[in-house]
């Protein structure tokens, strides 16, 4: 028998690794180093998501044209609310389109817009409101049908297409503006046409609409979207 080694007075005893008996059980401490890469890669992947989008919209193009007047002045559509009136969105395109069309930028508007939000179609709201402003049925052409952007420049660019008309003014919201030059600038060649883009002015604050800045982050996320998969899953074909 192996006799034990005593301990000394005022030693404390020594205590064994815990460290030995936690491997054999298979328990470590604190998160896997795996999930942490992994955690940090998809952080790392937004954040450049996030940059691109960003930088994109800064970027976005304009227009492609240095022309002042135009075949047709293409309104983006935006939803009227549940009872079919025009929200301060809506009625500010529509008001800015007028405000072009009597200032002679074009001879018509085409409004473009359908059921994308609620029952009402988009084009026939616009519509009423243009001729409330004094806009003739006649210089009215209706796209009932957008449900997105994409749709938007695709259906208004084979209207223009089908008609011989090949330039326009695009009207929308200023922070859509960016993403919608996007869009308008991947149109594919056969619908390519010549466009500049214009912002409408805010009338005033939509008590139904989201903060401003809630408005740019969902832009911002829309366009990371166009970008890594809506410019080829949805682009229009000719």
């Amino acid at each position: 028998m192996t006799p034990q080694p005593r301990q000394l007075a005022g030693q404390t005893p020594r205590r064994r690794s815990s460290r030995h008996g936690a491997a054999r059980s298979g328990i470590r401490s604190g998160p896997q180093p795996r999930l942490i890469r992994w955690i940090t890669a998809g952080a790392l992947a937004v954040m450049i998501f996030l940059v691109w989008a960003v930088l994109a919209r800064v970027f976005a193009p304009k227009g492609n044209t240095a022309a002042t007047h135009f075949d047709a002045i293409i309104v983006l559509g935006y939803p009227a609310d549940s009872d079919g009136n025009p929200t301060p969105e809506q009625l500010a395109r529509v008001s800015e389109g007028v405000h072009e069309y009597e200032r002679g930028i074009a001879p018509r508007l085409i409004l473009t817009g359908g059921a994308a939000h609620n029952n009402i179609v988009e084009a026939e709201s616009m519509a009423r409101v243009a001729r409330a402003q004094g806009v003739p049925q006649s210089a009215i052409v209706l796209e009932p049908r957008a449900l997105s952007t994409i749709d938007n420049a695709c259906y208004s660019a084979r209207i223009m297409k089908q008609n011989g008309w090949r330039s326009a003014e695009v009207i929308t919201s200023k922070y859509h503006l960016p993403r919608a030059g996007m869009i308008f600038n991947d149109l594919p060649r056969e619908l390519a046409i010549d466009w500049r883009g214009h912002g409408a002015p805010e009338l005033g604050p939509d008590p139904e609409s989201a903060p401003g800045w809630a408005v740019t982050s969902s832009e911002v996320t829309k366009t990371v979207r166009y970008l890594l998969y809506a410019r080829w899953a949805d682009s229009c074909s000719p």
